[in-house]
C-alpha cells in the first residue's frame, strides 16, 4: 500500500486541527485547543482503485512568535494550506508558508482550504480574493470543519494530484 505524507499548515486558530479531526475521526469541538509542536493522524482512503494510507501532520499554527520549521515539512507529498475565512490577515500567513513549503519541498501538490464556511457571513475573505487565487492556479475549496463541508473533498482532491504526479508500479 502506498503512503503519503501530508501537511495541513496555516495560521494559529484556523482550524487546522479541527478538519483533521473531522477528516480523520468525523468528529468536530467547539473547544479551541492549540497544537503544540507536530501531531501526527493517520488514515487510510481509497482514491481511483487505490488504497493510500494518509499520514496527516497537523502542525502548530505559525504566527509573530513561531515559524514552521523546515525539518517538518521534509517528505512531504503535498500539504493543506488553511486560511480562517472570518480573518483576512490569515491569507498573508498562508502565502508565507505557500513559499516556506516551496522551498522546502518543491513544487509538490497543495489545496487552500478557505476555512468556516458555516460562517459566511462574517468573512473578511470576498470572492475577488477567492478568484483571484484560482487565477494563479491556486486549488480553492470552501470548507467547514464544523458542518464538515468540503473537508473529504479537499483531502480527496490533493491524494488525486499526488498520485498523478506519482508513477504507478
Amino acid at each position: 500500500m502506498m503512503q503519503k505524507k501530508i501537511c495541513v499548515l496555516g495560521g494559529f486558530a484556523v482550524g487546522k486541527t479541527s478538519l483533521v479531526a473531522r477528516f480523520v475521526s468525523s468528529i468536530f469541538s467547539d473547544k479551541y485547543l492549540s497544537t503544540v509542536g507536530v501531531k501526527i493522524d493517520k488514515k487510510i482512503v481509497a482514491v481511483d482503485g487505490r488504497d493510500v494510507t494518509l499520514m496527516v501532520w497537523d502542525i502548530y499554527g505559525q504566527d509573530e512568535f513561531q515559524t514552521v520549521q523546515h525539518s517538518q515539512l521534509r517528505g512531504m507529498s503535498g500539504y493543506l494550506l488553511v486560511v480562517d475565512g472570518t480573518r483576512r490577515a490569515t491569507l498573508e500567513t498562508a502565502r508565507q508558508l505557500h513559499a516556506k513549503a516551496l522551498d522546502v519541498a518543491g513544487d509538490v501538490p497543495f489545496i487552500l482550504v478557505l476555512n468556516k464556511a458555516d460562517l459566511a457571513a462574517e468573512w473578511e475573505i470576498d470572492d475577488a480574493a477567492f478568484f483571484t487565487l484560482v487565477e494563479q492556479g491556486w486549488r480553492v475549496i470552501r470548507a467547514s470543519a464544523k458542518t464538515g463541508e468540503g473537508v473529504e473533498e479537499a483531502f480527496q482532491i490533493l491524494t488525486r494530484a499526488m498520485l498523478e504526479t506519482t508513477p504507478r508500479p
